[in-house]
């Protein structure tokens, strides 16, 4: 039997990718009640899944967008936003005691 190549991961919406750059909500799972950016290591395509559902392994990006944590998450890519490029930090003015 000749080696099977594996296929591609598509969910009828977009196909997830190394280095996608996703904006995660509880659109894409009710796992994220505080929403989250990730960028995407690789899609785990040997776990089964219920249709529409995929599992990925990603860096969780803060505020400035380096990575603060890997992570293996669960989501509906149907629910996740695609990203260009992360979007501005937001900047904080003092304003207090004028040290």
């Amino acid at each position: 039997m000749p080696f099977e190549q594996s296929k591609p991961i598509t969910t009828g919406v977009r196909q997830v990718r190394c280095g996608d750059l996703l904006y995660l909500t509880s659109a894409a799972s009710p796992q994220f009640t505080r929403p989250m950016t990730v960028r995407v290591i690789r899609a785990l395509s040997d776990r089964h899944t219920y249709h529409g559902w995929l599992w990925i392994d990603a860096y969780q990006l803060g505020p400035t967008g380096d990575a603060v944590a890997r992570r293996e998450l669960y989501l509906m890519p149907a629910g996740a936003q695609w990203l260009t490029a992360l979007p501005a930090p937001v900047r904080r003015t003092s304003s207090g005691s004028g040290r």
